[in-house]
């Protein structure tokens, strides 16, 4: 997969969030999006995951040497932040079967095999109403990470884990980077993207 940002701009009434990025974006790399709160990091995720339209520019997806429509970009992406709930009714077992029935994992991976990698087994039949904030962020990033999908977009990763979550999360993501596109936000924790090879900086974007 590929992709290519050109002159992507953002606005919201009069107020320009960032103006014409152009970038490319390429599989079996890892990307930071790094700048401080409000910013804009989000924002421009969000218009890379297709859930946002830029005020002006395009944005170009290219998988397997085909162009992909933005309307249909949904179907290659899958994206974690903290604006993403879970439905917290569901039991872990019961979110994972519900995911299931639209997205498989990697590797084949079943609803067992996916919940030991959590490390919530001991939790899987509690309501993730119940589970921690630590816990919930597993979750996410799990459901994310391990969906079978060409790009994944990580918006603070590291948000509400302690030192063992955040090592667990790296270790997930350098296990299924190989052949995808990781684009990573982050406002402050190196250990959320250290290991990115490529980095945008929002403010450098502020204002052209």
């Amino acid at each position: 997969m590929d992709i290519t940002l050109d002159k992507i701009s953002r606005r919201y009434n009069s107020e320009w969030i960032f103006r014409n990025v152009s970038y490319s974006f390429t599989s079996g790399n890892a990307y930071a999006i790094l700048g401080s709160n409000g910013s804009g990091k989000s924002t421009l995720l969000q218009i890379i995951s297709g859930h946002l339209h830029p005020s002006s520019g395009t944005v170009n997806y290219n998988v397997d040497g085909s162009n992909v429509p933005v309307e249909e970009i949904f179907r290659y992406v899958s994206i974690s932040g903290p604006y993403m709930e879970l439905i917290e009714e569901f039991t872990l077992e019961e979110m994972v079967a519900f995911h299931l029935k639209f997205r498989k994992f990697r590797d084949n991976l079943d609803a067992k095999q996916f919940i030991n990698i959590t490390g919530l087994g001991r939790s899987r039949n509690k309501a993730l109403k119940y589970y921690s904030s630590g816990m919930k962020q597993r979750v996410k990033l799990a459901l994310a990470i391990l969906s079978d999908v060409p790009l994944v977009l990580l918006d603070e990763p590291a948000s509400n884990l302690d030192a063992a979550g955040i090592a667990w999360y790296r270790d997930l993501v350098t296990g299924h980077a190989s052949d995808r596109i990781f684009i990573i936000c982050s406002n402050s924790q190196p250990a959320e993207h250290d290991f990115c090879r490529e980095s945008i900086l929002i403010n450098d974007y502020k204002g052209k």
